[in-house]
């Protein structure tokens, strides 16, 4: 809705309830905001996190609550990357991953952030004193990192050390492996390729598919499965 002199107090009982409704939503999910200036800004108030601008009380007004926290957590994983890498703010994040790793954990989740730059950062999410806190995970890629983020050392045709090309949406890169996964979901296993099957007989060992870590040298590594590696790199190149 545009708002104009004639409706101010329209605007002004809207940007009140809105600040209200966003504030109580953020508090749920144990994020404390900071405060909004509706009485001068109105619906264009700024709604703000640490210092950090999420979105106008307009903006947010507009989405549903899901959409609410989602925005807001992406953008405190943003800035958790930018301050890691020591980036300007002008810098954007293009992609946000979450890692799947063992529980528990002292943190509740563990996203990599992908910059415009190609530099995938860490960023976990933890609670901390009643508040959600994002920060910089660091990875050293230890051995006793990868025991209690995934687990021991899984099975793959492929061994630790091979120089591989992988597949990543409409990118290719290449890495070494350095740790395998379990076995994980095989996305291009068709479970329901017999109609007489039963859910629990449909699924096969070849529902599952090997999975490698890649380490490509621009951050956190890529977790990928096997059909994501797309060539094998031969030794020759490597001193080329």
């Amino acid at each position: 809705m545009t708002y104009t002199r004639q409706n101010s107090v329209e605007e002004q009982r809207e940007a009140s309830h809105q600040a209200s409704r966003i504030t109580t939503l953020c508090e749920q999910f144990y994020i404390t905001l900071d405060a909004i200036d509706w009485q001068y800004l109105g619906m264009q108030a700024p709604v703000k996190v640490d210092g950090i601008t999420i979105a106008t009380l307009q903006v947010l007004s507009q989405r549903a609550s899901d959409d609410i926290l989602r925005q807001i957590q992406m953008k405190l994983f943003e800035h958790a990357a930018l301050e890691a890498i020591h980036a300007p703010s002008s810098l954007k994040a293009l992609i946000w991953s979450p890692i799947e790793v063992l529980q528990p954990q002292t943190f509740l989740q563990l996203w990599v952030v992908t910059m415009e730059t190609g530099e995938r950062v860490p960023v976990i999410e933890s609670l901390k004193d009643g508040h959600r806190v994002y920060e910089h995970y660091k990875f050293d890629g230890s051995h006793e990192q990868f025991l209690q983020l995934f687990g021991p050392l899984g099975n793959g045709k492929l061994p630790l050390g091979e120089r591989v090309t992988i597949q990543v949406r409409e990118n290719q890169y290449t890495g070494e492996i350095i740790h395998i996964l379990p076995l994980g979901k095989n996305p291009t296993y068709r479970k329901n390729a017999s109609k007489h099957a039963t859910a629990s007989e449909q699924i096969f060992f070849k529902d599952l598919i090997e999975r490698y870590m890649v380490d490509c040298h621009n951050g956190f590594p890529y977790i990928v499965n096997q059909t994501q590696i797309v060539a094998n790199v031969p030794v020759s190149e490597l001193s080329e």
